[in-house]
């Protein structure tokens, strides 16, 4: 069970990365506009504040609040939705990771998987069993492995 578990999360970060890579080129267009995108489209469309009051069905004051919540990122998804529907656009919503996740999650497998090793290799050295480096190596290797695959990988922060 646990390794078909993993095996999905593996899955999931190799196509969430490679999503992402496909955007990350392009994020440079979402940039959000001084004023907000509802007040940009809205005034690229010559739309006033009662015409979208109009359509989102609610009152002009109210349109205003959204594009100042907006603004100061205070908005609600929701909010955003029905003022996407009633300017005939799409609300586009995406989490982009700063670096890949297989990378991410390697890094926090080996913050989670050096306190052991240090343990371990501190016993040896005590035992007077100094390991080799290639010993070094491999234990690591799997020290990380299990890290990435152990409930509470993100225990160690």
């Amino acid at each position: 069970m646990r390794t078909t578990a993993a095996a999905g999360r593996r899955l999931a970060r190799r196509v969430l990365d490679a999503r992402v890579a496909a955007m990350t080129p392009h994020l440079s267009l979402f940039v959000v506009p001084a004023g907000g995108w509802v007040r940009a489209i809205r005034d690229a469309l010559g739309m006033s504040a009662e015409h979208l009051a109009s359509r989102m069905r609610v009152s002009a004051t109210s349109v205003l609040s959204l594009e100042a919540n907006e603004r100061s990122g205070r908005v609600q998804l929701s909010t955003l939705q029905r003022a996407a529907d009633a300017l005939d656009c799409d609300l586009v919503y995406a989490l982009v990771p700063r670096q890949p996740l297989d990378a991410k999650v390697r890094a926090q497998a080996v913050k989670a998987a050096m306190p052991q090793l240090s343990r371990v290799e501190q016993t040896m050295l005590l035992e007077d069993q100094r390991p080799s480096m290639s010993d070094v190596d491999e234990l690591r290797r799997e020290a990380i492995e299990v890290a990435i695959n152990r409930p509470g990988l993100w225990d160690a922060d």
